[in-house]
């Protein structure tokens, strides 16, 4: 009596389930894939935050399929503090950016038809595809000291049935960001094919500036060291100013200002006028159906955006201290090292592989209490690969770090 398209497998896996007993029993746990920013110890202005939920002005229903304008002001003075021109016209509110790929997906795709997705990548995509009768098909991101689109595998992947292009700037979990010579080639591609980009933009404001070395062509990356972006330092680009190709790019308050809990997002359209109106004007009748946002979370998006300086400045420093841990601990591990990352809030281990992705997690919990998420949640194409969150307290990291190295 259920749709086909909700058939999916929801045994817990090996990992899941480990986790469980884990917890259960009561025991010790070092959480290396801890991503919530609100249980990480950092320093919110509470008093701000709440005061900015109580705008009376919220009693009166003013419905708007874009979202109220003031909101979608300060969603467009956050752009141009990045030096980013972007219009309130083109600006859609939602309550995630789940709900805004669903939009863009229902916008482009017909039942069946297919978008491109990078692989490394966040395992979401899946759901969100098939809720809304998408077929994704994988791109590879190849590593060679640095990531970069496999574009000749890109394009092989075509078919008349692809309506975009998904990126992820920076990648979830490898913390690429798609370059400006990558960029060109992809408006190229999709102005050609008559498909979207479709950039997922969460952790932009996260840019580590780090580069790999190409002194050492052994197993071990040599890695500069992140460094901070200065006064003549460009923070990385936006595809919010895209105009090769129609493009939709979406981000939000979960990781822009770590506030996950307010379920305020946003989606922003760019390219050729033509056709950049016609998405809007779909758009904007798939917002007015369902109108999703509330008021007290629109009306406080301004104050909330704000909170943003003092978080980022926070996270940035906890996320700087962690790499130079890690990497002071793998400088006595020979055989184990990192990848580069050059922006968001993870690191990819590379690790010996004497068994599977999975049973090594498995095993980390079980001896050394450690959670970590293996390679293959993330489509790695082969084992020998951990994903470590950054933005845990140093100590409890610094001293999983030591446990997790302990196995090799």
């Amino acid at each position: 009596m259920f749709a086909d398209r909700t058939n999916w497998n929801l045994a817990p896996n090996r990992l899941s389930e480990a986790l469980a007993r884990h917890l259960a029993e009561g025991k010790r746990l070092f959480d290396l894939s801890a991503s919530n920013p609100t249980e990480c110890g950092l320093h919110y202005d509470g008093v701000a935050i709440v005061d900015a939920l109580g705008n009376s002005t919220s009693l009166a229903y003013v419905p708007d399929p874009k979202g109220l304008l003031r909101a979608r002001q300060g969603v467009a003075e956050y752009y141009a503090g990045r030096g980013d021109e972007v219009r309130v016209e083109d600006i859609v509110l939602t309550t995630s950016t789940s709900e805004a790929y669903s939009f863009v997906f229902r916008t482009l795709c017909n039942p069946g038809e297919e978008l491109l997705v990078p692989a490394p990548s966040y395992p979401l995509f899946g759901f969100l595809a098939d809720i809304s009768d998408v077929r994704l098909v994988s791109y590879p991101l190849i590593y060679d000291y640095g990531w970069q689109i496999d574009f000749h595998a890109l394009e092989q992947a075509l078919t008349p049935s692809t309506r975009g292009v998904i990126v992820v700037n920076p990648n979830n979990p490898t913390g690429n960001f798609v370059k400006p010579e990558e960029m060109a080639r992809l408006n190229e591609i999709c102005s050609a094919c008559q498909m979207a980009v479709i950039a997922d933009e969460v952790f932009l404001d996260y840019a580590h500036c780090e580069t790999a070395s190409h002194r050492d062509w052994g197993h071990r990356d040599v890695v500069k060291p992140a460094r901070t972006h200065g006064a003549t330092n460009k923070p990385p680009g936006s595809y919010a100013v895209n105009a090769g190709a129609l493009t939709f790019t979406m981000s939000g308050l979960s990781k822009i200002s770590g506030l996950p809990q307010m379920k305020a997002s946003w989606l922003v359209t760019s390219g050729p006028e033509p056709l950049k109106a016609q998405a809007l004007g779909r758009l904007e009748v798939i917002a007015d159906t369902y109108l999703s946002m509330n008021s007290p979370i629109q009306l406080a998006i301004p104050s909330f955006l704000q909170q943003r300086h003092g978080i980022q400045k926070q996270l940035m420093a906890r996320i700087r201290r962690n790499l130079a841990e890690l990497d002071r601990q793998l400088g006595a591990k020979k055989s184990c090292s990192r990848l580069v990352v050059e922006g968001g809030w993870y690191a990819v281990l590379r690790v010996p592989v004497t068994r599977s992705d999975d049973d090594l997690a498995v095993e980390l919990l079980k001896t050394k209490n450690i959670y970590v998420h293996p390679g293959h949640f993330y489509d790695f194409p082969t084992d020998g690969h951990l994903i470590v969150s950054l933005i845990m307290p140093e100590q409890g990291f610094g001293e999983g770090i030591r446990l997790l190295l302990s196995m090799f």
